[in-house]
């Protein structure tokens, strides 16, 4: 063969090639062919099917009849024919009757849908509803309120698991949701419940699917919606206290916003995702993770029965070829700190869920007052005592026990600033000119040290008590304990309780205040201005009147913030205030302040060291009067440029 052959050999082949690579069809094509098939089947199909009508139909009789025979199942035949067009290999699944197959144990009650296959609702049974005089058990989500499900793709076909219809199998404690394809494939979701626990085991796993889904897919697409109903008395603080929260996989806990409506795009792998409410939470927990997930908080603040709308779009591993497509836990239960520690036991820092973070604890330093100390005394109470009013009462002496050092030198401290009362006004009344206010300074400071008083240890033990009463301000609202308790006039701790009520919306005051007066509140209201009554004359100093005033106005402002809280924390502040003005008293009914004085002035007789404190703070002092001395020297240099 000579080389002019071979050259044409050549481009002949190149030829062919380029015509079958420029002539093949594109994926829209495929698809339409695809399409095309489907009727071509549908069509002989139903000529099939009329010509086995023909051939039973022997007698004239019967032949009589055959065209309506004929027409019926044409109809029937193109109906089959237009699921296999949408639906593909899931068409038989397509049609059927919507079942409902309960399952429960001895805290919580669920029913699913054949139709989906999914959870369509759970009820708490060791947990009451109150919304109004509806006393029922709590059901956390029912029919179209939780709507979950997988989306298939297969072509152009987008297949999502709700509208098909499963068949159950129910074998004890475990309700099997199977789809019977095409070709001898099965898609499975087996529920499994277990004795005394919150969680449903939810494993999905399947046969066949190569023949129904592409070979190349990679990954299975999950949705999750649902409108969370309300459960408690208070709305406006419910609501304030329900969001959607996620963990990304062996890193922190985050959250939407719980007020107002936000969007949030995780790229990075996530635990778990849960909707909390007040007190209840329903949570997916993958056993591996969500590679992605798109997560969506509405606020349905007009709406009377329900307070959010969630929504979550979130990306799971999968191969139609593996048997085990993926497992989940699925809790619905209480916000029960206890409750979601047992989860971690045992688990390394990477494996922890950590589902007690949509607790509000509060911040770190408030958390660990909680967890340590607050939680485990009010557990302990708890064994023994079934009053949680009488629990919170002790709970208050308990803390105040702890903090009684703090609030005695503090009080100890106020004295021996009192007394020192008359040396400071004639200390004053020695220096009335603003030019010496330093030296006022430092003879007060020279009176301090020579007396041995700190004028701030009145200040430093107060401060010391804050976090506790800060953590308390969380711990009180997220207790689920207090929930549904009844103490005196209060049939709910973990709400208000209202002694008067009105419907009237009223701007400004109903957004903020409520259409109710709280009596624990009003009481705590009370006993706080009295508490501001005895702090003001226990300083033995004049305070101005703007000022004065001001210290009255806090206790009005901390009765409209705290009129809708639970009626569990006004009662504590109440008692601890209370308890804290009965101190005071006792304070100036034992402690004498003649003897104070006494050793004040032994004190000053005494030589005495200066603390690194009052040093330094005497060299600040004597710094400052250096620069005001220098600042005055410039401002005669300018003066009397000017005058010349």
């Amino acid at each position: 063969m000579d080389k002019n052959t071979v050259i044409g050999f050549v481009l002949m082949i190149a030829v062919v090639i380029g015509f079958l690579w420029f002539t093949q069809p594109s994926t829209e094509e495929i698809q339409a062919q695809q399409r095309y098939n489907d009727s071509i089947a549908a069509v002989q199909a139903v000529q099939e099917l009329e010509l086995q009508a023909w051939q039973q139909q022997a007698d004239s009789a019967a032949r009589a009849s055959l065209p309506v025979v004929v027409d019926s199942l044409t109809a029937d035949s193109l109906h089959k024919a237009e699921l296999i067009a949408q639906y593909g290999a899931f068409a038989t699944t397509a049609e059927g009757v919507n079942e409902t197959i309960t399952l429960e144990n001895d805290v919580v009650a669920l029913e699913f849908s054949s139709r989906g296959g999914y959870l369509q609702k759970a009820t708490l049974k060791d947990y009451k509803n109150y919304t109004g005089k509806d006393t029922s058990n709590v059901v956390l989500f029912e029919g179209n309120d939780n709507r979950y499900g997988f989306i298939f793709k297969s072509g152009a076909r987008v297949i999502d698991t709700q509208n098909l219809y499963f068949t159950p199998t129910v074998t004890d404690s475990t309700v099997d949701m199977t789809l019977h394809l095409a070709g001898d494939a099965k898609w499975n979701i087996r529920y499994a419940l277990t004795p005394g626990d919150y969680r449903l085991k939810m494993d999905i796993t399947q046969s066949g699917m190569e023949k129904v889904i592409p070979m190349n897919t990679v990954n299975l697409d999950m949705y999750w919606d649902m409108k969370m109903p309300r459960q408690e008395k208070g709305r406006m603080f419910e609501q304030n206290n329900s969001g959607l929260y996620y963990k990304y996989t062996g890193d922190n806990v985050d959250n939407l916003k719980n007020n107002g409506d936000q969007d949030k795009h995780a790229k990075t792998s996530l635990k778990w995702i849960g909707y909390k409410d007040q007190f209840f939470s329903t949570a997916f927990i993958a056993d591996n993770n969500f590679d992605e997930a798109y997560l969506v908080s509405e606020s349905l603040d007009k709406d009377p029965i329900y307070l959010k709308k969630f929504h979550s779009e979130a990306v799971i591993d999968y191969t139609p070829m593996n048997n085990e497509v993926g497992s989940f836990s699925i809790f619905m239960g209480p916000n029960d700190y206890k409750l979601f520690r047992s989860y971690d036991k045992g688990a390394d820092k990477m494996e922890r869920l950590d589902l007690d973070r949509v607790i509000p604890l509060g911040w770190p330093l408030f958390r660990w007052i909680n967890t340590l100390i607050i939680i485990n005394v009010f557990d302990f109470l708890g064994k023994f005592i079934s009053n949680y009013g009488l629990i919170i009462f002790l709970l208050t002496i308990f803390i105040k026990l702890i903090l009684f050092p703090f609030t005695y030198k503090s009080y100890k401290s106020q004295a021996k600033m009192r007394v020192l009362q008359p040396k400071i006004q004639a200390l004053n009344e020695k220096y009335p000119d603003p030019e010496d206010a330093m030296k006022k300074q430092n003879a007060m400071m020279d009176l301090y040290s020579k007396a041995g008083v700190n004028p701030m240890g009145g200040c430093l033990p107060m401060l010391l008590q804050m976090p506790i009463l800060v953590a308390m301000f969380s711990f009180f609202p997220s207790s689920i304990e207090l929930r549904g308790e009844s103490f005196l006039w209060a049939k709910d701790l973990s709400s208000y309780d209202a002694i008067v009520e009105w419907s009237t919306y009223i701007p400004l005051i109903t957004p903020y205040f409520g259409n109710h007066i709280s009596l624990f509140c009003l009481l705590m209201t009370i006993t706080n201005i009295l508490y501001t009554k005895v702090t003001m004359a226990q300083s033995g100093q004049e305070t101005m009147p703007g000022m004065k005033w001001m210290m009255y106005l806090m206790p009005v402002m901390f009765m409209v913030f705290f009129n809708n809280y639970a009626s569990g924390l006004s009662y504590y502040y109440f008692l601890s205030l209370l308890i804290t003005i009965i101190q005071t008293w006792a304070f100036r009914k034992f402690v004498d302040e003649k003897k104070v004085l006494a050793e004040l002035e032994a004190n000053a007789k005494k030589p005495r060291k200066k603390s690194s404190f009052m040093a330094r703070l005497e060299e600040a002092q004597k710094q400052q009067e250096a620069l005001l001395r220098e600042q005055r020297k410039q401002q005669a240099k300018h003066n009397g440029k000017g005058r010349h």
